[in-house]
C-alpha cells in the first residue's frame, strides 16, 4: 500500500513540478475551458493468481475542466461515470457467459501537454485518478455461486472463487494516461479525440496472504469524444 500512495505522490507532485516551470514561462493570458465527454470502455482485471478473462465492454460519460497555459502546458480535471469489470473467458464450444459490471465515479486530475497549431493540436494527458464504486451487477447464464454442479462445466485448470466473491474496497486509485487529438471547430468550440489506458493500484477484493487473491486490480481502456468551450 505504501509503494501505492508512494506513486501516487509522485504523479501529483511532477504535475504541481510542470505547472510552476509553465508558469515561470507565461507569455500570454492562461485558458479556462469548460466541457463534456463520453465513450466507450473495455475493462478487465489483473488477478494474481491468475483467472481466465475477457474484456468487457461498458460506457463513461461526465464533464470536464481544463486550465491552460500558452507554452504548451495545461491541467485538467474531470468528473465520471464509469463502467469497469470483466467476463470470463470461454472456449469456443464451451457455451456459457458470466459478466460482472463495476460502476464507478471517478475524478483524475491530469497534466495536459499539448503542441500544434490553433487549429488542430495533439495532446498528452497523465495524472493520478481516484474511484468510487457507487453499485455492481453480475449477468450469467450459469449457477455461479457453485459452478462445479453445473453440467459440462470447464472446472480444470480455472479459478472461480471471484465469480460470486463480493466486493471488499470501492475505493480505488491508479494511474491514467491518454493520448489524442484536439480540433478548433470555431472560436471558443473545439473538439477532442481521446484514447486512455488506466492502471489501478488498488484491490476490489480481500489480499491478504491468507485470501483467495492476491491482485485484484482495475485495467481498462477508454476511447472518448469530447466538447470543450473556452470561458477565458
Amino acid at each position: 500500500m505504501r509503494k501505492y500512495l508512494l506513486i501516487i505522490c509522485l504523479a501529483f507532485i511532477a504535475s504541481l513540478s510542470l505547472t510552476e516551470k509553465a508558469a515561470a514561462q507565461r507569455t500570454v493570458e492562461p485558458k479556462f475551458y469548460l466541457g463534456a465527454k463520453g465513450g466507450a470502455t473495455w475493462s478487465k482485471m489483473q488477478f494474481n493468481p491468475h483467472a481466465r478473462q475477457a474484456m468487457r465492454q461498458g460506457i463513461m460519460m461526465g464533464v470536464a475542466a481544463r486550465y491552460t497555459e500558452e507554452k504548451i502546458f495545461g491541467i485538467m480535471a474531470e468528473l465520471l461515470f464509469e463502467q469497469r469489470g470483466w467476463r470470463e473467458g470461454f472456449e469456443p464450444g464451451e457455451d456459457f457467459s458470466y459478466s460482472r459490471c463495476l460502476n464507478y465515479i471517478t475524478l483524475p486530475v491530469l497534466t495536459h501537454i499539448y503542441f500544434g497549431n490553433e487549429r488542430i493540436k495533439g495532446f498528452v494527458n497523465l495524472g493520478p485518478s481516484v474511484s468510487y464504486m457507487i453499485s455492481s451487477s453480475i449477468s450469467a447464464d450459469f449457477d455461479y455461486r457453485n459452478p462445479a454442479s453445473v453440467a459440462g462445466f470447464p472446472m480444470q485448470y480455472r479459478s472461480v472463487e471471484q465469480m460470486a466473491m463480493e466486493v471488499h474496497n470501492k475505493f480505488d486509485y491508479g494511474i491514467l494516461g491518454g493520448v489524442g487529438m484536439e480540433i478548433t471547430v470555431a472560436r471558443r468550440h473545439s473538439l477532442m479525440l481521446e484514447g486512455r489506458y488506466y492502471f489501478g493500484l488498488g484491490n476490489i477484493f480481500h489480499s491478504s496472504k491468507k485470501d483467495v487473491f492476491s491482485a485484484s486490480r482495475n485495467n481498462v481502456v477508454e476511447v472518448s469524444l469530447g466538447y470543450m468551450f473556452r470561458l477565458k
